[in-house]
């Protein structure tokens, strides 16, 4: 399988190439600053582009079989389209090339809450929201981006994503929030992406997974 990896040098990006690497698979890692990430491999091709530009984007997607979409802004509290612009971008590449698969990281609090269990939906979702609610507006107008696509999307509702090291387990589900799902490690979100990437069972779904 043939994979572009957006967002590859960030923290669950470089795990994704790595573990991707790792199955066999070939790999275009795709950053703004791709020489940040170290790994150096014959299946792996590094490009530099703005995801956001989709002009750069097209060119990188012809022969592949799927994409993995793990950019974020992490904690910015500043209005943003990354997440919306830049699948729309991802996508419009995607149809031209005819590749069909598409995963990506959304959020819990992007979520309807009424899902939610009494501490998250009273007190932690609506904090994050409070503070970060641009990042969780633009994954909101990312679903949309989504479901007006025609691609065989999933994208994972996770809670937090902790920056820890080895390879971890992960629960998931395809209809329900998962009970005590706090967090997943960085190596266990990128085990996630690469797993349901290879699923036909997932296909235009959010699904959620927690450690």
């Amino acid at each position: 399988m043939k994979i572009l990896v957006a967002g590859a040098t960030g923290m669950v990006g470089t795990h994704v190439v790595t573990q991707a690497l790792g199955r066999g698979y070939e790999v275009i890692a795709v950053a703004r600053t791709p020489e940040k990430l170290v790994v150096e491999h014959p299946r792996l091709t590094k490009a530099a582009a703005d995801i956001e530009d989709s002009a750069a984007i097209a060119p990188l997607l012809a022969g592949v079989d799927a994409v993995i979409s793990t950019v974020g802004i992490g904690v910015a509290k500043a209005p943003t389209t990354l997440y919306s612009v830049g699948t729309r971008s991802l996508l419009a590449g995607m149809a031209e090339h005819g590749v069909a698969r598409f995963v990506v990281i959304s959020s819990e609090v992007a979520d309807h809450w009424a899902h939610q269990g009494w501490l998250k939906l009273h007190v932690v979702l609506p904090l994050l929201q409070r503070f970060l609610g641009a990042t969780y507006d633009d994954m909101r107008r990312m679903d949309i981006v989504l479901w007006e696509s025609a691609a065989d999307w999933t994208a994972i509702r996770a809670h937090r994503i902790r920056n820890a090291p080895g390879v971890e387990n992960y629960r998931l589900d395809p209809e329900h929030v998962l009970p005590h799902g706090w967090s997943i490690t960085a190596p266990g979100m990128a085990t996630a992406l690469l797993d349901i990437v290879e699923r036909d069972d997932l296909k235009r779904k959010h699904v959620y997974v927690a450690k």
